[in-house]
């Protein structure tokens, strides 16, 4: 019989502890604590995501039936819902921030040989927010219109490996626009954003940066045409053409060519308008580079389906933000482990079968194989042999 490390601490062996060690004495996380320090509040709040603890109570209650295996997790302080509770509330939730960037640093080259279907050198980036709703009465910091709170998640994600690389967490009255003037702007890469992002001025900082952008069009928007290119309309293209705005308040903010490409989406029985400042790729790549935004979509929807950022543990901004961030570092852990141990499951099945056996002392490659219907067999257990045949 397998006697090692339980399945929650084999997960938690890919965190780089000294990097959260420096974290915390960055903001002196541990001063002045004698017991619960701030790995063992990281730990704790990681099972929650992990396995679906709907409140301080729950989490405490099912490590509490555990207590017998809490050293062998790696939690060595006293498990209260106060204690918790009170270092979700006072730790600086900044710790969290800066651990989750660097194991968003980790992650990045493990997916940088990951394809996207398309025919580009460049780095591809999708920018995005996503509006939790919460109570006013319970989160009155986070107000967001007269009689509804809400905080929003700004995402920067790279589309190989659909790793975040810049989060942003602000009260649900911060335009989405404003997050560009936070975004270092990367010569060569490409930005594809929705609507809510067209400024004219910030876009013409992307173009003067050497970065390119793919933006939607808005249906009032004033230009006029230069060069119309001829175009496939099996691929399902409408329109190429070189422009350049006509607005007055646009043409001063961007007084260069853009290129306009209309794109018909048979399912949806609709057409787009994409604005783009790279002339060099195919009409079809910048309708492609689009689609592929909606990844980050489905990186809002994991997070809040598959990890616990509708329900949160506390009710300060620090409580919430910690949760935030712990969920990300969660996830980009899980992210993290499914490329070094090469496991050819996506995410949502690796996080189910965490969910069911963190306390289980099973091999995690053993673990995950036998899920796919792929028998391993079991090492033996060292015994004497007393007699020899």
């Amino acid at each position: 019989m397998y006697s090692g490390k339980l399945v929650f601490a084999q997960v938690m062996d890919h965190l780089p502890l000294h990097t959260l060690h420096r974290c915390v004495e960055r903001y002196h996380g541990d001063q002045r604590v004698r017991s619960f320090s701030c790995l063992d509040q990281f730990l704790c709040m990681a099972f929650a995501q992990i396995t679906g603890r709907r409140s301080l109570r729950d989490l405490v209650i099912c490590l509490r039936a555990q207590r017998s295996k809490l050293y062998h997790m790696g939690i060595r302080g006293g498990i209260a819902r106060t204690t918790l509770a009170d270092a979700n509330e006072v730790r600086d939730w900044r710790i969290w921030q800066d651990f989750a960037q660097a194991l968003i640093r980790i992650a990045r080259p493990l997916y940088c040989d990951e394809d996207l279907g398309l025919e580009l050198d460049n780095t591809v980036y999708a920018l995005d927010s996503s509006t939790i709703d919460l109570s006013l009465n319970a989160f009155p910091w986070a107000r967001f219109r007269s009689t509804k709170g809400a905080v929003k998640i700004h995402t920067l994600m790279d589309l190989q490996g659909s790793i975040p690389t810049f989060i942003r967490i602000s009260d649900g009255k911060l335009h989405d626009v404003k997050v560009l003037d936070e975004l270092p702007p990367e010569p060569g890469a490409i930005y594809v954003m929705d609507r809510a992002y067209i400024d004219f001025r910030r876009l013409m900082r992307l173009q003067a940066a050497g970065a390119f952008f793919v933006v939607r069009a808005k249906s009032n928007l004033l230009w006029r045409r230069r060069y119309s290119h001829p175009v496939d309309k099996q691929l399902d293209l409408r329109c190429d053409q070189t422009i350049v705005l006509s607005g007055p308040q646009t043409v001063a903010k961007y007084p260069q060519p853009l290129r306009r490409v209309g794109y018909r989406d048979s399912d949806q029985q609709r057409t787009f308008h994409f604005l783009t400042n790279n002339f060099e790729v195919p009409a079809r790549t910048v309708a492609d580079l689009y689609r592929h935004r909606w990844r980050v979509e489905l990186l809002f929807r994991w997070l809040k389906q598959h990890l616990r950022i509708q329900r949160f543990l506390g009710t300060s901004e620090n409580a919430v933000k910690t949760q935030i961030w712990i969920a990300v570092s969660v996830y980009v852990l899980i992210a993290i482990l499914k490329k070094r141990l090469e496991v050819p499951d996506d995410l949502y099945t690796i996080l189910r079968v965490l969910d069911v056996t963190p306390f289980t002392q099973v091999p995690l490659m053993q673990l995950l194989a036998e899920q796919r219907g792929i028998p391993l067999e079991r090492p033996e257990a060292s015994q004497l042999c007393l007699f020899e045949t």
